[in-house]
Order: structure tokens, then C-alpha cells, then sequence
């Protein structure tokens, strides 16, 4: 017989517990929905599996919500199995809320602004409940980032359980992507070819069922990496919204988060550096989104393993298997009717890119989760590694003089191969607002040899470093034909899409960093076969701008500004992950916290 488990939540109902509050926090639960007996029985289906003979409790958490719409309309469906299934597995579900929400199309300046604030009130609320696992209800962008970072800190057994992308969109018959067809459509009204109505209209058309954007987006590219790193069960992230198969999936994730308690398989059993080499080689191969650098990065610290910037330079030559806008042609639907990550996974696994031995949630290594799929495939849309979509799809890693520190470009979202080793003089934009007043002046003269550079839109110079750095072409270029200029930013860029741009270039203009001194004109050089992104100024000339640089961060307009810009706990750039200094702070860091969370699960007497 198996070891018996000792629950963190007999600190708050188990004989442990001082009686008074044993008593005060029992009587609460039984007035709003239990039972004396589920609360503190111990004759039940999971008693000889407990060292108290209680139930566990597992946290639900919700991120859906009105100001969600990703995850609206659908969320508290898929939250009712998988309370179902962890009923059906014997244990007890408490639901709960993330805050503040992390809607990625209704927040401003970004949600990016809100994810460190969101995961720490994921890691403190997870630490003052009592919660023996955890289930996460993820959907749009950050959810799964912020998800991850305060999994990885409390270490607790945990199910990352996506709502699922959207069906597709069509729009006069053709097929319409939420996020793609946007910018597609912006070009196309900046040329003058349709309406403020049609654009209206056409985006209406991208958004037709419940769930987030079905192109391999960010949505798509996080929970699918959170499968690939083992926290979500094997087949699921890919499932549309409506479908009954997400529903099952939701059911399942109850079951088997209950099983994962029991059995004490926590992150750290099984996330590894390799894990998220692993995660890196499955971006590459499905045309994954930028932002997934970023908050790979930042989970990675959470859970204190060492991987870096420099680490995505490893899936720069993996090939592209899925075709699937914006890289390709198809949309997630398709996707995972051709068999999903699973097949892209074993193709992957076949060739030596990743290593199927790691271990997933369920305590068995992905090689053998694997061999429970099945192995059909539709090659149209999944690539096997002999005939990919392109022989390389990874995101790269730049440096130079403009990126000391680094930045990242999608290589697999670049329509003009000729663009990747370019040099032009730059047109510099001072932030979005400056952008969006003179991007369509012909009086400014742009030309497509020019290289657009918009600046002061990183973690401090925004604030929270939103998706601005697809920057949009000048319309009277568009009209003329052109498609596809390079571009330079500290921004990031929308996971849905495409085009030459050269993104989170760290440090970023208003930490000082060299993007502050480009001054219209200066010439640009890009040379992606030798990983380089230089000013191509005189070298007195360049020290002499660098050092009448002053930071500038941007003016503090709430609380949360005050504590994100401050010196000893506010934000990182974006080579480390943007995420907060404290966890630099002795103690704080992710393991250390994930210590004091564990010593409740098993209390002294």
C-alpha cells in the first residue's frame, strides 16, 4: 500500500488544528454549501489514503469572467466538471477567483501590467486558504503566465485546464482568424480598400463561438507550452471551447488532480530545465508567439530553474510542422482534428528535438502519455520532420549595440526572407501616441528601405509593455503595394501577428538603453544569419549619446505604478521576463516561499 498523504489543509480542519478555529472555520464552509461530514469525516472512498482520513480540498480557479470575454461565456461550464470530476474522485472543490482579471482585449495600457500583480495574488491567496491542489481554469493570454509563475512558487499539485481556443471565424465564405484578420484588416482600411463599418463588421466575424483566438496566438502558444511542460493533461489544450471533448477534458482534470494530491506530484517533481527546452523546441514547431519568451522567462524564475534568454537560440533551427495562421494557413480547429500537440509532440520526440522522458502531471513521462494517443495525423496541417512547413521556425535572439541585452524576432512570421539581412535608415517614433499622429503623413516621406522604430513601449516606458510593436505600415506604402518593411521596438507584438518585427529590445528606451538614442536617420543594420542588430554610428559618437541618456520612466498614475517602478521590488526588463525584483529578495525567492508552503503539510506537534 502506498505511503499515506498528509494534507495542508488539516492545518485548518484536521485534529491538528487548535479546536476553536477548527471549529470557526468548519462551521463557515457547512453554512455556505457542505457537510460536517465532507468537512471532517473520515469514512469515505479516500480515507486509508489520508494520514487524517480526511477529504482533500482542491482550489478551483476561475479567470473568466465579464471582463474576460475569452473566457465569459464558458468558464463557469467548464468550472461545474471539473468540480465534477474531483466529487467523483472523493475530494471536495472550492472555487475562487483570480484578480484582477486578465482580459487581454478590454485591459489598458496591457494586461501585461497585470500578470505579476495577478500571480501574486494567486500565490497569497493559494497561501492563506486551505488548499491541498489546484486547478487552473486558463483561456486568454496571461492567464496561463500568471497561472504558472504562482503554481511554480507554492509548488502544490496543480492542472492547468485550458477553456479552449474559438471555432473558426468566415467572413463572404473565406476562412477569418480573430487577431489576424485585425491587422490584416487595418492594412487594408489604411489603404483606403474598406470602411470603418467593414472593419467592424469583419472583426465581428473573427469572434464566433466562446472561447480565445484561434490562430496560434498567445492564447494558443501558452496553453499550448503549458501542456508541453507537463502541467496540462496530454491532448487537451487544443480542444475548441464548444466542443463536448473540453467538457470531458474539464471532467477529467478533476479526477485527476485529486489523484495527483494523493499521490504528492508536485511542479517541482517534474518541471525541469528540460521541460522548458522541451517547450521551446514545441514553439518553434507550431509557429508559437513571441510573448512566449517572456513569460517562459519569468515562470522559470518563479520555479527557480536556470534558463535564459539565450536558451530560446536553441529552437532557432527547429522545423515548422503546424500550419496554422499567422505562419500558415489553417486555424486551431483544424489543428486539433489533425491529431493536436500530441502529433507534433511525437514528430518532434521521433527526430531527437525534445526529450520524452520528463514527467507530466499525471506521473507518467510524456513518452508514455504519448504512446496512449492516437497516432493518427493529418500531414496536411501537422508537417512531419521530413517535409516541415519551414526547415526553421524558432524565434531568434538578437544582440548588439542597439540590444545589449538582447531581442527576440519570429523568423517564421517574416513574408520577405530578403528583409533578414537589411540595413536602412531609421524613422523613429517616439511612443505609440507619436506613431499613430504621423505613421500615415506622406509628408514625412517614409520608404520601404527605412527601418520603423518606436521606442519608450517596454515594461517602464509604457507602462507594462503592451502589443504595439506590429506596428502597422504607412497607407499611402500600403496602397502602393508594399506589404513588409523591418521594424524595431521595445514592445512586444500580438501572438496573432506577423511581419519583420524586431521586439523586446532590452534595456528598453526609458531604462536608458541604446533604442534612446536613434535619431531619424541613423542607419540600422539587421544580419539574422550572425544574430546582430547594431546602430551603425561612429563609436565616440554612440558613447557620447549614451551618456547624456537620462531613464524616463513613464508617469506613475496608480498605487500598483508606485511598487512596479520602484527600485528594489518593481519590474525587470525583458530579457529576464519582466518579472518583480522581490523575488530577488532573500527568502522570497520561488523555491524559498514554496518551502514554507510545504512545511504546512506536514505540521509540527
Amino acid at each position: 500500500m502506498s505511503e499515506k498523504v498528509s494534507l495542508r489543509s488539516d492545518f485548518w480542519f484536521g485534529p491538528q488544528a487548535a479546536v476553536d478555529l477548527r471549529a470557526h472555520h468548519t462551521g463557515k464552509l457547512v453554512n455556505s454549501k457542505l457537510t460536517l461530514e465532507e468537512l471532517t469525516g473520515t469514512k469515505h472512498s479516500l480515507s486509508h489514503r489520508t494520514e487524517s482520513g480526511r477529504r482533500p480540498i482542491i482550489g478551483i480557479c476561475k479567470f473568466g469572467g465579464d471582463l474576460n470575454p475569452c473566457q465569459a461565456m464558458h468558464d463557469h461550464h467548464l468550472g461545474d466538471r471539473v468540480a465534477d470530476g474531483i466529487r467523483q474522485a472523493g475530494a471536495i472543490p472550492l472555487r475562487f477567483e483570480a484578480s484582477p482579471p486578465l482580459g487581454e482585449p478590454l485591459a489598458r495600457p496591457t494586461s501585461m501590467y497585470l500578470r505579476n500583480l495577478t500571480a501574486l495574488s494567486l500565490i497569497e491567496t493559494i497561501i492563506a486558504n486551505p488548499l491541498d491542489g489546484l486547478v487552473l481554469l486558463t483561456g486568454c493570454d496571461k492567464t496561463v503566465p500568471a497561472g504558472l509563475m504562482a503554481a511554480l512558487t507554492v509548488d502544490l499539485p496543480v492542472i492547468i485546464a485550458s477553456a479552449g481556443p474559438m471555432l473558426n471565424g468566415y467572413y463572404r465564405g473565406e476562412q477569418s482568424a480573430s487577431g489576424v484578420h485585425l491587422w490584416k484588416n487595418r492594412e487594408l482600411l489604411a489603404a483606403g480598400s474598406i470602411t470603418e463599418d467593414d472593419l467592424m463588421v469583419r472583426s465581428c466575424a473573427a469572434q464566433p463561438s466562446a472561447g480565445h483566438c484561434m490562430s496560434m496566438g498567445t492564447a494558443s502558444t501558452l496553453n499550448s507550452l503549458a501542456e508541453a511542460l507537463g502541467l496540462t493533461l496530454i491532448g487537451a489544450s487544443a480542444i475548441p471551447a464548444p466542443m463536448s471533448a473540453r467538457a470531458a477534458y474539464s471532467f477529467q482534470s478533476g479526477a485527476a488532480i485529486v489523484e495527483a494530491v494523493l499521490r504528492d506530484i508536485r511542479p517541482s517533481h517534474y518541471v525541469t530545465r528540460q521541460s522548458f527546452l522541451n517547450a521551446v523546441a514545441v514553439n518553434a514547431a507550431i509557429g508559437g508567439s513571441t510573448n512566449a519568451v517572456i513569460h517562459l522567462l519569468a515562470a522559470a524564475r518563479m520555479a527557480g530553474i536556470d534558463f535564459t534568454l539565450e536558451d530560446w537560440e536553441k529552437g532557432a533551427n527547429i522545423p515548422l510542422l503546424a500550419d496554422i495562421k499567422p505562419s500558415g494557413r489553417f486555424l486551431m480547429e483544424e489543428f486539433y482534428r489533425a491529431g493536436g500537440l500530441p502529433a507534433v509532440m511525437r514528430e518532434l520526440a521521433r527526430a531527437g528535438h525534445i526529450d520524452d522522458n520528463v514527467k507530466t502531471c499525471g506521473g507518467k513521462t510524456l513518452r508514455e502519455e504519448l504512446a496512449m494517443h492516437d497516432d493518427w495525423t493529418d500531414r496536411a496541417v501537422i508537417r512531419d520532420i521530413e517535409n516541415p512547413l519551414k526547415k526553421a521556425g524558432g524565434i531568434i535572439v538578437l544582440k548588439g549595440n542597439l540590444c545589449p541585452d538582447g531581442a527576440v524576432l519570429k523568423v517564421s512570421a517574416v513574408s520577405d526572407p530578403a528583409l533578414l539581412q537589411h540595413r536602412g535608415p531609421a524613422f523613429v517614433f517616439e511612443d505609440i501616441e507619436d506613431y499613430h499622429r504621423r505613421i500615415d503623413d506622406p509628408a514625412h516621406k517614409i520608404t520601404p528601405d527605412m527601418v520603423l522604430v518606436l521606442r519608450n513601449c517596454g515594461p517602464l516606458g509604457y507602462p507594462g509593455m503592451p502589443e504595439v510593436g506590429n506596428v502597422r505600415l504607412p497607407g499611402y506604402l500600403l496602397a502602393q503595394g508594399v506589404t513588409a518593411m523591418v521594424t524595431v521596438s521595445d514592445a512586444r507584438m500580438s501572438g496573432t501577428a506577423y511581419g519583420c518585427h524586431i521586439l523586446h529590445v532590452s534595456p528598453e528606451a526609458a531604462a536608458g538603453g541604446p533604442l534612446a538614442i536613434v535619431r531619424t536617420g541613423d542607419m540600422i543594420a539587421l544580419d539574422v544569419a550572425n544574430r546582430t542588430l547594431t546602430l551603425d554610428i561612429a563609436e565616440d559618437d554612440y558613447a557620447a549619446r549614451m551618456q547624456a541618456v537620462t531613464p524616463a520612466p513613464a508617469p506613475v498614475h496608480s498605487p500598483w505604478g508606485v511598487i512596479w517602478q520602484d527600485e528594489r521590488l518593481g519590474v525587470h526588463q525583458a530579457h529576464v521576463g519582466a518579472y518583480m525584483k522581490y523575488s530577488d529578495h532573500p527568502g522570497l525567492s520561488g523555491p524559498d516561499i514554496a518551502k514554507r508552503v510545504r512545511a504546512r503539510l506536514r505540521p509540527q506537534h
